[in-house]
């Protein structure tokens, strides 16, 4: 992975949350709230936003400080985190099928990867 395509990726997951995030609130709101996933639908959504915005960040410093290649092991620690972590809650609310939410956690613990590769990754800074 480079800077370039990390920033990238980011600003995809960004405007995938916009777009999923609109749609579940305008198009799918009462189906969401039919079947008692409006939560879950809005956590998926806001922990995309958090990560890609993180993701950003990561692959802005990294273009700023190219030493800093460990970023890109950060970022895509994040970005495998949303299509984990979201991914399984965005397909919970679509299917009803409750085994989906098992994969979540470990979508949490590639954000929490991430975070602690952030930590290691800057601490010469």
């Amino acid at each position: 992975m480079t800077a370039r395509l990390l920033i990238q990726l980011a600003a995809v997951f960004g405007g995938l949350g916009v777009a999923i995030g609109a749609f579940g609130a305008h198009a799918l709101h009462d189906m969401l709230v039919k079947a008692g996933r409006a939560d879950t639908f809005e956590t998926a959504v806001r922990y995309q936003f958090y990560h890609a915005l993180a993701a950003l960040a990561a692959g802005v410093l990294w273009a700023a400080r190219p030493e800093l290649r460990s970023l890109g092991t950060t970022g895509a620690l994040w970005l495998g985190g949303i299509v984990v972590f979201s991914g399984s809650l965005y397909a919970l609310c679509f299917t009803g099928v409750t085994k989906l939410g098992a994969v979540a956690p470990i979508g949490g613990l590639l954000f929490l990867a991430g975070w602690v590769s952030l930590i290691l990754a800057v601490r010469e800074l």
